[in-house]
């Protein structure tokens, strides 16, 4: 498996944040992460991405123990991540904030601007690759963000609300692009566009309260009455 975190634990002051969070992805593999605000979900992002210590439990890639490695260790191991809000170096230009991901040695990953050209153009991104990244739209923003997640080469591919206030076309052709990764990494996205983005997915948990309380095939998640009492609501329509 290529992601097997087992038994997550993490605590803020008197809130249980993640409880006993089990979480498996295999490579090929796009996974989507659903639940209210609160229910846990970035916490567990940012444990599996090394920004968090957990308080109890493990955290497997592609076989090695990762539970105790920082982020940047992670990072060069093959764990790739976008963020909820982007983080754009503004006064560079897009193309330098493609190259500035990239750590300058490493055998997996290519430092040089012929590679980030050829990112840039796989997101849709290629004419604007020489403009500074504080002109670019939202949309272009969130492209610019998996963009740079690429540039690791990873195995692993942490997706965090990339579809988050997009316009439906620009969430749809986004989404569209997010599921041909598959064949080059195991995906796990956070996103709260459930009616969209659940579709797309080959599997999905859902968390409420910290904890998982369904996993399982799209048509699985809907049918849930659980899941439905809990956050889908009139999605599951």
């Amino acid at each position: 498996m290529l992601l097997d975190a087992k038994g997550l634990h993490k605590r803020f002051g008197g809130v249980q944040a993640v409880k006993g969070v089990d979480i498996g992805v295999e490579t090929g593999e796009l996974v989507g992460l659903f639940g209210p605000n609160g229910a846990g979900k970035t916490t567990l992002f940012n444990m599996i991405a090394g920004t968090l210590a957990p308080d109890a439990g493990a955290i497997g890639l592609a076989g090695r123990d990762v539970t105790a490695l920082p982020a940047w260790r992670r990072a060069r191991l093959g764990i790739g991540r976008s963020f909820q809000v982007t983080r754009p170096f503004r006064d560079l230009t897009v193309v330098e904030n493609v190259l500035a991901a990239v750590p300058r040695d490493g055998a997996r990953r290519r430092h040089d601007e012929e590679a980030a050209r050829a990112l840039l153009a796989r997101v849709g991104l290629a004419a604007r690759a020489d403009e500074p990244a504080g002109r670019l739209t939202l949309g272009m923003l969130k492209r610019l963000e998996v963009a740079r997640a690429l540039a690791l080469e990873p195995v692993l591919l942490l997706l965090d609300e990339p579809l988050a206030g997009l316009t439906g076309r620009e969430a749809a052709d986004l989404l569209a692009f997010v599921a041909t990764l598959r064949s080059e990494a195991g995906i796990v996205m956070v996103e709260h566009n459930v009616r969209l983005s659940l579709p797309a997915c080959d599997r999905a948990i859902v968390m409420d309260a910290g904890a998982v309380i369904a996993s399982g095939k799209p048509e699985e998640i809907r049918a849930d009455p659980q899941v439905i009492r809990a956050y889908l609501g009139e999605e599951a329509a």
